[in-house]
């Protein structure tokens, strides 16, 4: 598996529902109250961080999903935890509703805003990027998502295209990502770790292919 430079191969991946997965998940901070549990999904692009917070979404009735890319909309690839730490989850620490509309969607005329209603049980935070060190004391619980580089960067063409422009665009980001990556290694940091894509047979509709956390 061709994996993240100083990225730490998980070992003893198993398959288990989605249903115990999240209870897992949640069982890391059973102390909250007040407020909703916050969990983070960490990745890098085409491992199906987006996919895998709506199918643990569907778990959690009442839960929400906060989407970094959102954060980082015609502002930064990854100089976004302070907008995301005042906005959203100091807010919800409060155990208060979030309705937030950054800075660049406004200058953009980008319609809408990121909302969050009060009384969620649990927001899942989800984007490559959101397990670093200086977002650690918001975090209840956090997944990496672990993958094949290679077939993660093939699917990663197929759900954007191969066109010059995004060429430019991917080359770019891996600028910041690869050294993001290496300084604050998230897979050290996750409560749990999850095949992205999954390697072992599996019902897709209803398991996840996971592994306990690599030593840092």
């Amino acid at each position: 598996m061709r994996l993240h430079p100083g990225e730490t191969e998980a070992t003893g991946w198993r398959v288990v529902t989605v249903l115990d997965a999240v209870q897992r998940l949640r069982k890391a901070s059973p102390d909250v109250s007040g407020r909703p549990q916050v969990i983070a999904i960490d990745g890098r692009g085409g491992a199906g961080k987006t996919t895998l917070a709506e199918r643990l979404r569907k778990v959690v009735p009442g839960s929400a999903i906060v989407h970094t890319d959102d954060i980082a909309w015609n502002h930064a690839y990854f100089d976004w935890g302070a907008v995301l730490v005042e906005n959203i989850l100091r807010p919800l620490h409060r155990g208060e509703a979030v309705n937030f509309r950054p800075d660049a969607w406004i200058t953009h005329g980008r319609p809408g805003s990121i909302t969050i209603p009060a009384g969620a049980d649990v927001v899942w935070v989800e984007g490559t990027g959101i397990i670093r060190a200086e977002l650690a004391p918001w975090l209840d619980a956090s997944v990496w998502m672990q993958g094949d580089l290679d077939e993660q960067e093939r699917l990663l063409v197929l759900r954007d295209g191969d066109s010059p422009e995004q060429r430019e665009h991917v080359a770019s980001w891996l600028l910041e990502e690869l050294p993001f990556l290496r300084r604050e290694r998230p897979w050290a940091r996750a409560t749990m770790i999850v095949a992205g894509p999954p390697h072992l047979d599996h019902d897709p509709d209803t398991e996840l292919v996971v592994a306990p956390p690599t030593e840092p």
